[in-house]
């Protein structure tokens, strides 16, 4: 492939990128759902899953910082299982990011919507799909330092989130009566729903924690990758637990799990209990923010996946073009953001159900990438009670979503991608065996 990708990325960047892509739709927006599913037994739910998480990356970082590339996990599985693994991670990763980033740019563009309704909903997809399609063909050192600041803006928003939050629960906040736990123990007990509904909020959970893995992606970019990787899984894993749970603690300690509006938009919701001034828009521009960057932050996760999925023949090769001296791959940004693009379309034909279409295609994606980086660690480093401890929880939520009628469409849907995709290796694997390795090997 000849000149490989450019090398402008700096530490401060990285875990930008990563927390830019993992909190955005699945914290702001799916949050709710999980909150309705456990109560506040969310905060169990959550807690399982941050512990799963910090598994699965402590295993990807110490993989990653023994071998830095663009594919990550992909070559990691390719290495440790062979060339189908190594297909299978990749293609399934660029399509939980891609999807992420359709569901994300309909989400942006109802929020925008509700401000200037005579904007149809398409044309706000259409021009978010256009400025993140242009960041990200711009030089690499440009796209991390616009995401620094756009990710740091919502991180600095969830600080002020928990802060607002504390002082309430204190009892400082002026005309705001503490709760106390009554809404933690007494609004139908802390476990309403019983264990099933922690094991639902835990696949709210596991989804939301998703994009974590773009720092070990992005991380080949960086002029110093080890140091680079070793640093940012670090520094993603425990701010995005303080986020995540300290977020989910604040919400269920001073609403009711139950009350209206939490479900559809849990952060509006305590900022209406604190009484703050026109709250309900002001978590809308922060929600509105958070998906943009997260879409941001996944168009470049998307394409670099691609560029690697490119050069180990697993992707036909004009996807892995570069353009001039800044090392972008255009080509595998024009394609990623290509789906975006085919969600305007979606969104005008079906603008009710197109988003959660597009989510339960790829709910359990993420569960099949964190199955392989765990089987790539147990393999290629040894028995260890982190990988066998991540694979028990992950077998544990695959087989709850098997027998939970609402989860089994989603487990079902990713397992029929991921036997396509399975599929289609053994026809590369055919086809050269006639013909050789020199060819694309999936067919056009």
């Amino acid at each position: 492939m000849g000149r490989g990708l450019g090398a402008g990325l700096r530490q401060r960047h990285l875990a930008m990128i990563a927390l830019g892509g993992a909190i955005g739709a699945g914290l702001f927006v799916g949050s709710g759902v999980g909150i309705a599913a456990a109560g506040p037994g969310i905060l169990v739910a959550y807690a399982l899953a941050a512990v799963l998480t910090v598994l699965v990356m402590r295993m990807l970082g110490e993989m990653s910082a023994a071998r830095p590339v663009t594919g990550s996990f992909a070559e990691h599985a390719r290495r440790a299982f062979g060339p189908w693994a190594g297909l299978l991670a990749g293609w399934m990763y660029w399509a939980l990011l891609v999807v992420s980033v359709a569901a994300e740019a309909v989400a942006a563009a109802h929020i925008a919507g509700g401000w200037l309704p005579a904007v149809p909903g398409w044309a706000w997809v259409a021009v978010f799909m256009s400025v993140f399609t242009v960041s990200n063909l711009a030089g690499v050192r440009n796209f991390g330092e616009l995401e620094f600041w756009f990710a740091g803006v919502k991180i600095a928003a969830i600080g002020v989130f928990l802060l607002l939050g504390c002082v309430v629960l204190l009892g400082f906040m002026p005309g705001v009566a503490s709760p106390g736990d009554g809404h933690l123990l007494h609004d139908g007990g802390f476990l309403p729903h019983g264990w099933h509904g922690v094991a639902v909020g835990v696949v709210a959970a596991v989804f939301a924690f998703g994009g974590l893995e773009t720092v070990t992606i992005a991380a080949a970019e960086c002029e110093d990758p080890v140091r680079a990787v070793r640093a940012g899984v670090r520094a993603v894993m425990w701010r995005v637990a303080v986020c995540y749970l300290g977020s989910m603690a604040v919400i269920v300690t001073l609403v009711p799990w139950d009350a209206p509006g939490v479900a559809d938009g849990p952060y509006a919701a305590v900022m209406g209990r604190i009484g703050v001034p026109g709250a309900g828009e002001l978590m809308k521009a922060v929600v509105l923010v958070a998906l943009l960057s997260a879409m941001n932050a996944n168009v470049y996760g998307s394409s670099r996946m691609l560029y690697a999925l490119v050069g180990r023949g697993d992707a036909p090769r004009p996807l892995g073009r570069l353009a001039g001296r800044s090392g972008v791959p255009y080509a595998a940004v024009l394609a990623s953001a290509a789906f975006g693009f085919v969600s305007v379309v979606l969104s005008l034909l079906w603008p009710r159900t197109v988003f959660p279409f597009l989510l339960n295609s790829i709910g359990a994606a993420i569960l099949l990438v964190w199955g392989l980086i765990a089987a790539s660690h147990l393999r290629l480093h040894g028995l260890s009670v982190r990988a066998v401890a991540a694979l028990a929880g992950i077998g544990g939520v695959l087989v709850f979503m098997l027998g939970d009628a609402a989860s089994r469409t989603q487990l079902l849907t990713t397992g029929g991608w991921a036997v396509l995709l399975l599929v289609l290796a053994g026809v590369r694997r055919l086809r050269n065996a006639r013909t050789g390795p020199g060819t694309d090997p999936l067919p056009s």
